[in-house]
């Protein structure tokens, strides 16, 4: 019987699977919370068990605004994950996100509505107030830096996360507005997925994988967004991801 997986990856738009896995199992319980957005695959890498869930599902078939965060989480708890390693796909809003770096943000503003953003939704329930002050855990955002430096990926040391609430991609007037907000990176998962993780106890840091400047920044704000550049990008900026897990997992 295999060991238990203690790291959780979710993998956002463009990540719908984990390279180099070995020895796959797939799980698709059903939660409290209801279904999951698609399969998790728990493989080995490198000798350790990880498990691995597309965020959108693995035909990219779930918008932001209705992915199941909830039920996301507690399967992968359940399944005895206690560490989670978001993958973001993201716009890049000040200069040093530039499309096709890859970032570990610290700090994150919310701008979604109508998300089920808590686990005390339900009448009965014990009502939580966590600690949110620092979103991502300051000990897990630690080990990632290093495991990206053993590994020889360059990773961005910090920045902050707006999330919006999508589909849609955001007018120049929201981007500027995200500026002065201090908002260097924007994208459409980052919340609830992180508050729910705190409640949850789960340890939880992000990683952002700048796929395209956000509208109107960046050397030309003029510059049409394409789905080609977008996948390219992502591409790109997540190759180094499996050794970046991998070393995490050793480290």
């Amino acid at each position: 019987m295999n060991p238990a997986p203690s790291l959780a990856v979710i993998g956002g738009t463009g990540l719908y699977a984990l390279a180099d896995l070995q020895d796959v199992e797939t799980h698709q319980p059903v939660t409290r919370y209801g279904a999951l957005s698609g399969p998790v695959r728990v493989g080995t890498l490198d000798g350790r068990r990880v498990a691995f869930l597309a965020r959108h599902g693995e035909g990219h078939s779930v918008p932001p605004h209705q992915v199941n965060y909830r039920a996301n989480l507690a399967a992968l708890q359940a399944l005895g994950a206690t560490r989670v390693l978001a993958l973001n796909t993201v716009g890049g809003i000040t200069e040093r996100f530039a499309p096709r770096v890859l970032a570990c943000p610290d700090q994150l503003i919310d701008y979604t509505w109508g998300r089920v953003s808590t686990l005390c939704e339900e009448p009965g329930t014990e009502v939580l107030h966590v600690d949110f002050g620092d979103p991502y855990t300051p000990a897990l955002r630690r080990r990632v830096l290093e495991a990206a430096q053993v590994a020889g990926v360059v990773l961005v040391d910090g920045g902050c996360y707006g999330a919006t609430q999508g589909p849609r991609l955001e007018t120049k007037a929201e981007i500027a507005r995200l500026r002065r907000d201090g908002c260097d990176l924007v994208g459409m998962t980052g919340m609830p997925e992180a508050g729910l993780a705190r409640e949850l106890g789960l340890e939880y840091a992000c990683l952002a994988i700048v796929a395209n400047w956000a509208a109107g920044a960046g050397p030309d704000p003029d510059e049409a967004i394409t789905l080609q550049d977008v996948l390219d990008n992502v591409a790109a900026a997540s190759s180094g991801v499996p050794a970046l897990v991998s070393a995490l997992l050793t480290g």
